[in-house]
């Protein structure tokens, strides 16, 4: 992620803000500049002086749901990321209301990287074949007073998300009980776009034979890998082929998997690079924990300068989270095999 600058003060904000700390003016970020901007009200909407022109909220800030901006003519409108929005929990409950916020937070990063490599995601009222949709569900009580919990998935494009996963010690507690070592909101997201675009950009796209080579076949019974996988585990030697347990599972769950854990490197690796990071760690042996990310992780053509750059940030954030008494920012490993994984990814990515 980026950093910003509040273009009033100069002072930086980052990506979620609403208001300069500096000069407390109010902020927004209009996602066809990928800028952060200040507003001045000029009667019922907002003009940025900066840029010449007057916006409004999307229609989930009134719900201290969303800071992106859009023209004033779609007044009422959704942002390019709540638009997906198809399925809501009632907000007029307070645990929703607060989830609900978590969520759309995370989902608009989430939208910021697609944006970013032009990745074009229709919603299912432009296009209800291959349009894409957020179902946001709350767990039910059925007749007899059990709960009826949701399962976060994805399919035919609709991503359906539990709002129990951004309550953080529900979800930290599904993370003890599935053995999970990385369970973030953030990271659903991630993994099931990742199964949206394997629709898209491999099944839609003519990559079939591409990504059986890279993946295997997807053509595997689905539903007994799932239970073979949570009645045994993943095989022994999990990690030297896959970059999550999970992965194992089935082609699809190693590609979704693989997406995501994508998404992660290039967003953190622009983090460190807007931070102006770079590591010569003391008493290192050669170059292998150097780092400097002069490059733009989400246009570089060469996977191979991510696969190069990402060790070294994942084995100092780690090491600084140890400090801290804290478990890994990011506890998996690297291989040739999970690389040429990530390369594949990496090639369906229109704007690398």
């Amino acid at each position: 992620m980026r950093l910003f600058r509040c273009d009033a003060c100069d002072n930086t904000v980052h990506f979620d803000n609403t208001v300069c700390v500096a000069c407390a003016r109010r902020l927004g970020w209009f996602p066809d500049a990928f800028a952060m901007t200040a507003l001045e009200p000029v009667g019922d909407h907002l003009r940025s002086p900066h840029l010449g022109r007057d916006f409004v909220y999307c229609a989930n800030a009134a719900h201290d749901a969303c800071n992106w901006l859009l023209p004033i003519e779609r007044a009422g409108e959704l942002c390019p990321a709540c638009r997906h929005n198809r399925t809501i929990p009632a907000l007029d409950v307070a645990d929703n209301l607060a989830a609900f916020r978590r969520i759309t937070r995370d989902e608009r990063h989430l939208f910021y990287s697609l944006l970013r490599w032009g990745l074009d995601a229709p919603t299912k009222s432009e296009d209800p074949v291959a349009g894409l949709a957020f179902d946001f569900l709350a767990d039910a009580v059925a007749a007899d007073g059990t709960l009826v919990p949701v399962t976060t998935g994805h399919a035919d494009g609709v991503i359906t998300l539990a709002i129990s996963e951004a309550d953080d010690a529900e979800r930290e507690r599904r993370r003890t009980d599935l053995g999970e070592p990385y369970r973030t909101l953030l990271g659903h997201f991630r993994h099931e776009i990742g199964h949206y675009f394997w629709d898209r950009l491999v099944r839609d796209g003519g990559r079939l034979d591409a990504f059986r080579a890279v993946f295997g076949d997807e053509r595997a019974d689905y539903g007994a890998a799932l239970a073979r996988h949570y009645d045994l585990g993943p095989p022994p030697n999990w990690s030297q082929n896959f970059v999550s347990a999970y992965a194992s599972a089935h082609p699809w769950e190693d590609f979704a998997e693989t997406w995501a854990h994508h998404m992660h490197m290039v967003d953190a690796l622009e983090t460190a690079r807007a931070f102006g990071l770079e590591l010569a760690p003391h008493g290192a042996a050669g170059e292998t924990l150097a780092l400097e990310v002069d490059f733009d992780p989400y246009r570089v053509a060469d996977f191979g300068r991510l696969a190069t750059a990402w060790p070294p940030l994942t084995v100092a954030l780690n090491a600084i989270n140890r400090s801290l008494g804290q478990r890994d920012v990011y506890p998996f490993v690297s291989t040739p095999t999970i690389e040429a994984k990530l390369a594949f990814v990496h090639g369906l990515l229109p704007s690398v």
